[in-house]
């Protein structure tokens, strides 16, 4: 029997989801990012799963979608969990000492976030992304947000490996 071979496209890119799990998509290497004077940097290995500082006992699925994982923020270990639906993180909840947190996401037609929706306590807090810019391989590099009346801009670089 002849294996056929699928178009690039239908193969199977990476054996992890981390690089969408960080609102991006392709052969993504690094990704460097810049909010409030923050930096960030999280580097991704050939098959796409994430290494970050602060970032341990990571738990995928047999999909290779994580599931959870523990940071360590400002010296606090928290542990996130993440929902999935159809290839796309939907919902990350935290766990900051007893005080539960979560964030849901809503996506535009470019599969980009398009804005975060906050629940502390049940109390929500909707965050729209305006003014989204993107690379040439379709990824966001720049979006801007306002909270409590104070508008920011996030921007990152984005490296692959092509």
């Amino acid at each position: 029997m002849a294996m056929l071979a699928l178009p690039f496209a239908m193969q199977a890119q990476t054996k992890f989801h981390d690089v969408e799990l960080n609102d991006a998509k392709g052969a993504v290497k690094k990704i460097e990012s810049s909010q409030m004077g923050r930096q960030q940097v999280i580097n991704f290995t050939p098959e796409g799963k994430m290494q970050q500082e602060g970032m341990t006992d990571a738990k995928y699925d047999a999909e290779g979608y994580l599931q959870s994982a523990k940071m360590n923020a400002r010296g606090m270990d928290i542990v996130v969990t993440y929902t999935w639906k159809d290839g796309k993180v939907v919902s990350q909840s935290m766990d900051m000492g007893g005080q539960a947190f979560s964030i849901g996401y809503k996506y535009n037609d470019k599969g980009t976030v398009c804005a975060q929706v906050m629940n502390m306590g049940g109390q929500e807090m909707e965050m729209p992304y305006t003014d989204i810019k993107y690379d040439a391989k379709g990824n966001w590099i720049s979006r801007k947000s306002s909270m409590m009346g104070q508008e920011m801009e996030q921007t990152r670089t984005i490296e692959y490996y092509e």
